[in-house]
């Protein structure tokens, strides 16, 4: 006997997705959290600084294709269209001039052709890169801040299958609410992580802190970081194709550090983008003072990320402080009144921002999404097709995966 027809874990942005089309369809589920809240990297709070903060995803990219678009027009959300272009580059301490505004417009075009061009089995971002500053900056947009990975660690194939993200649109109640607010009515078992699932039977039993749940078929929605840390195992193993898929998909780690800045406003706009280049690939960007409060938000990506993340919160808080003190001059300190720093990388549930393929394991991706003797199947971001890496892919990526398991239950 089983007890649901899908058990599905993990109710992130996937997992709801999946719970929503099961239920449409008319299957029976149970789906588990290990977290204590629904959302999984969709979290929004206003603890730190009084107004919602995304400690999560942020942005409603590609909006025209994000099927979280039109729901947070409906619950009236307030939205605001955030451009990719940079407006603010400094390399050190040395601001970039208009002549160098422009040198990288150039830079940009020339990366974005030889990427499209670029069919090198070595598939390195990196080598597309060189010694050119200007082409640095770009790579820093097109690597840690976007694909959270360093350029010589990103697969060229793996980042030319990513659609363009434009419209992006930033919402000032936050995208962690959002997804909350739309996951809310999906009834889901919390502080209950999978430790074991097993694939032995006619169907699966899922191994839970709180008792076993039989089902015929299971959709995995547990990022890949955590699935290489054993989050979940399995019984028997997962067949070698997908074991190294998951460890060909490791995450990437994008760092929020936000300060509370009052009193200044250092001749910046609401929604500047900032870049400061630093050596050794310890850069910073900022998204500065979003709808106009008092927040500018520092992002640290790839390699750097890691770094400071493992140096904790008061270092990374002292660092991107200290960058700005470096370029506004020493009476910014007196302004900065508090920070804080996500923690994406200490989280046991994620180990991580979002997946990003190895070089030369583009094609991780497709392998993962099989299923796996017909009784499990994976979800979320990392399987989002044009829209890895977003909420909107995993959503996209569970609906499929939920169809796919009502279709073959019949």
């Amino acid at each position: 006997m089983q007890d649901v027809d899908v058990v599905i874990i993990g109710a992130g942005a996937a997992g709801l997705a999946a719970a929503k089309t099961l239920r449409a369809a008319g299957k029976s589920f149970r789906l588990i959290e290990a977290r204590d809240r629904i959302g999984g990297r969709a979290w929004t709070t206003d603890t730190d600084f009084g107004v919602p903060f995304d400690i999560g995803c942020a942005w409603l990219h590609a909006a025209d294709r994000n099927p979280f678009y039109p729901e947070a027009q409906a619950a009236g959300w307030t939205l605001y269209h955030h451009d990719a272009g940079l407006d603010h580059l400094w390399f050190g301490t040395t601001r970039a001039s208009d002549a160098d505004m422009a040198r990288l417009a150039v830079a940009d075009e020339a990366l974005r052709e030889a990427i499209e061009a670029h069919a090198d089995p070595d598939d390195r971002l990196s080598d597309l890169i060189g010694n050119c500053h200007f082409l640095r900056a770009n790579a820093t947009y097109a690597g840690p801040m976007d694909f959270a990975r360093d350029a010589d660690e990103i697969s060229i194939a793996d980042y030319q299958s990513a659609e363009c993200l434009d419209p992006n649109y930033f919402t000032l109640e936050g995208f962690g609410a959002l997804i909350h607010r739309w996951g809310a009515d999906v009834p889901v078992t919390l502080n209950c992580p999978a430790r074991l699932l097993r694939w032995d039977g006619p169907g699966v039993a899922v191994e839970t802190d709180q008792g076993t749940i039989r089902a015929h078929a299971a959709i995995v929605t547990i990022p890949t970081g955590a699935l290489a840390f054993d989050a979940l195992r399995f019984a028997p193993e997962l067949p070698l194709s997908h074991r190294a898929a998951i460890f060909d998909l490791p995450m990437g780690l994008l760092t929020k550090i936000p300060l509370q800045v009052t009193g200044t406003r250092f001749d910046l706009n609401p929604f500047d983008d900032l870049l400061i280049e630093g050596l050794a690939k310890h850069d910073l960007y900022f998204l500065c003072f979003p709808f106009d409060l008092d927040l500018m938000v520092g992002f640290v990506g790839g390699d750097f990320a890691w770094e400071l993340e493992a140096a904790g919160e008061e270092a990374g808080v002292d660092y991107v402080t200290g960058k700005l003190v470096s370029i506004f001059g020493s009476d910014t300190r007196k302004h900065v009144r508090k920070g804080m720093m996500t923690n994406w990388a200490g989280d046991r549930w994620a180990r991580g921002a979002y997946a990003a393929a190895r070089p030369g394991k583009a094609d991780a991706r497709s392998t993962l999404a099989e299923p796996v003797a017909d009784r499990i199947w994976f979800a979320g971001e990392a399987l989002g097709g044009g829209l890895k890496q977003t909420a909107a892919g995993a959503r996209i990526s569970g609906e499929t995966m939920g169809k796919a398991v009502a279709a073959h239950l019949g």
